[in-house]
């Protein structure tokens, strides 16, 4: 998975707006870019690109800063005030472009994927076999239920999967 900061080039209500966005890749991100499939959060516009981000650089295994190169401490200040906790944010309703998103979303996967139920892990695993050996049809996608257990040991296995909060469709 790969994060992006995201601009949204949205002039109707005075924009632009950033915002984060995951994606499976550089590739998923330019597909479903030129496909209109990106939505701003705040907006709802789809003419969205990437901002400019500073690099993370991670620091090498075993290399230990020279305390002589450090400087010298910061006196101590209060500590900030404890963020919201996430649950609590979670727990109210979802804005209405979001509910529209999500709507989309599931709309696309039943859509263009088969259904398997409580068999999603199995089934998961055999098209991958399928794949691996070159035995697999056309590919297809999949959608169903997994535990949390499920889903990680088919990631554990280098099989791909997302979980996608799964919300009443639009008509409904």
């Amino acid at each position: 998975m790969i994060h992006y900061q995201l601009r949204c080039e949205s002039s109707a209500d005075g924009g632009p707006h950033t915002f984060d966005g995951w994606f499976k890749d550089s590739a998923a991100f330019e597909k479903l870019a030129r496909a209109g499939m990106v939505e701003c959060p705040v907006c709802g516009g789809t003419k969205v690109s990437r901002a400019l981000m500073a690099p993370a650089i991670a620091k090498a295994p075993g290399v230990k800063g020279r305390p002589e190169a450090l400087p010298p401490p910061a006196p101590a200040a209060a500590p900030p005030p404890a963020p919201p906790a996430p649950r609590a944010a979670a727990a109210g309703p979802l804005p209405a472009q979001v509910l529209a998103l999500l709507q989309r979303i599931r709309a696309e996967v039943e859509r263009n994927c088969d259904y398997v139920g409580r068999e999603f892990a199995e089934e998961a695993r055999k098209l991958h076999r399928q794949a691996q050996e070159g035995t697999a049809g056309e590919r297809r996608g999949i959608y169903g239920e997994a535990t949390e257990a499920e889903a990680e040991a088919l990631r554990e296995e280098g099989i791909a999967v997302a979980r996608i909060p799964w919300v009443p469709p639009a008509d409904a």
